[in-house]
């Protein structure tokens, strides 16, 4: 594909405007130029300048912003399939982590893994998140907690912007659990603030994260790491309100959080603050629905208060072993009721924000031109469809 060209015979899903829908130009033309692009809008009103370009027409085709998986752990070792089967028989999540199991399984299983080994189990989740039209995706540590294991997921993590066309950013997970009898203020002194520290000097965070939970961290404890990361000039983000109420949401927004996660334990107090905070609230259903939990997220208290809604996979080998972000909205439509426009602004624009994006999930001049094309003309198509990949064609940073 050229570097210079226009992008003609599609209806173009802007994922532009503040209403909640899609910005949807029925017969538009996309002028993509080294990289961004360069202008936007109905096919009649392409700009003379423009005409020598080369037209690349794609049939009436859905064209939408290339997808963003803005909450994932696709670096891991292990899986946790035995655990599946537990809860078939009744185990709760938080019943098989207080056994051993859980998160601490995985990270003997992370432990005992090279960074080759971790890298290759790593790619070919992220394969197969590009063949669904993703062109960001966020890859957290976590399985490590001791400081040479949470560096070497940030590595590999690292390699693998390198090895594939795709666009990854990082969050420090240190604080995810607390490994098998130790006290979790003496881990967060003695691992986590170390891990967090060696871990930034390398150029491997973009963000902190942290688990609020009764199985995990306090909120206190949490604010202790959220205090590392402003000092070292880091963003933050959290999983809060998962499984029980714990004052995550509200911690998140004292700290400017990028995003809260999960939040199915959330309050319309906690939504006002977030709103007030402008933190995004990332729906995680494939969760949700493996643990069978019961209580969902506030949804209709986040519109109310206008918080954003991010829609993310949470790929992790445990809770969420969801590896298609277009199953991540259908599920987010079915079991929580957002809108399919809100499913698609949630993989898309509020995805980016949830990651302090603003150069990608919209198609506007400026931008960087990371596109999907789709075998759909309807956007509601993409989160309507079960177990079903209409993608067309990804183009990432204006190539294919």
């Amino acid at each position: 594909m050229p570097t210079r060209y226009v992008l003609t015979g599609v209806a173009a899903a802007t994922m532009q405007g503040s209403d909640g829908g899609y910005g949807l130009i029925a017969d538009a033309a996309v002028v993509v130029r080294d990289g961004l692009v360069d202008w936007v809008g109905p096919a009649r009103d392409l700009p003379a300048d423009h005409a020598a370009l080369e037209r690349l027409d794609q049939g009436g085709r859905l064209l939408t912003p290339a997808l963003i998986d803005c909450h994932t752990h696709v670096v891991h070792g292990g899986n946790r399939a035995r655990e599946f089967e537990m809860r078939l028989t009744g185990a709760s999540y938080a019943e098989i982590a207080r056994a051993g199991g859980g998160i601490v399984s995985t990270v003997t299983a992370t432990r005992a893994a090279s960074e080759a080994q971790l890298l290759q189990a790593a790619l070919p989740r992220v394969d197969a998140l590009i063949a669904q039209g993703v062109a960001t995706v966020e890859i957290k540590s976590g399985y490590g907690l001791d400081i040479d294991t949470e560096l070497r997921m940030l590595r590999v993590a690292r390699q693998i912007a390198d090895m594939r066309p795709i666009r990854v950013l990082t969050s420090f997970l240190g604080a995810h659990a607390v490994p098998a009898g130790q006290d979790p203020d003496t881990y967060i002194d003695q691992v986590c603030l170390p891990a967090l520290s060696a871990a930034h000097a390398e150029g491997l965070v973009d963000a902190v994260d942290g688990f609020c939970e009764g199985i995990a961290f306090s909120a206190a404890q949490i604010a202790r790491v959220f205090d590392r990361a402003a000092a070292l000039g880091l963003p933050v983000k959290l999983h809060a309100e998962q499984l029980s109420h714990q004052g995550g949401a509200a911690l998140a927004a004292r700290h400017g959080a990028l995003s809260a996660d999960h939040l199915e334990y959330a309050t319309a107090a906690d939504a006002a603050a977030l709103a007030a905070s402008g933190t995004v609230a990332v729906i995680l259903p494939g969760a949700f629905y493996t643990i069978h939990e019961t209580r969902q997220p506030p949804v209709q208290a986040f519109r109310d208060h206008g918080v954003p809604m991010a829609v993310a996979t949470d790929w992790n080998p445990g809770s969420s072993p969801l590896g298609s972000i277009l199953l991540a909205m259908n599920m987010a439509c079915t079991l929580f009721r957002l809108t399919p426009a809100e499913a698609l602004a949630g993989a898309t624009r509020h995805a980016a924000r949830a990651l302090g994006l603003n150069d990608c999930g919209r198609i506007a001049p400026g931008l960087r031109a990371d596109l999907a094309i789709w075998d759909v003309t309807d956007p509601a198509e993409l989160s309507y469809g079960i177990g079903i990949n209409p993608l067309h064609h990804r183009i990432f940073g204006g190539r294919a």
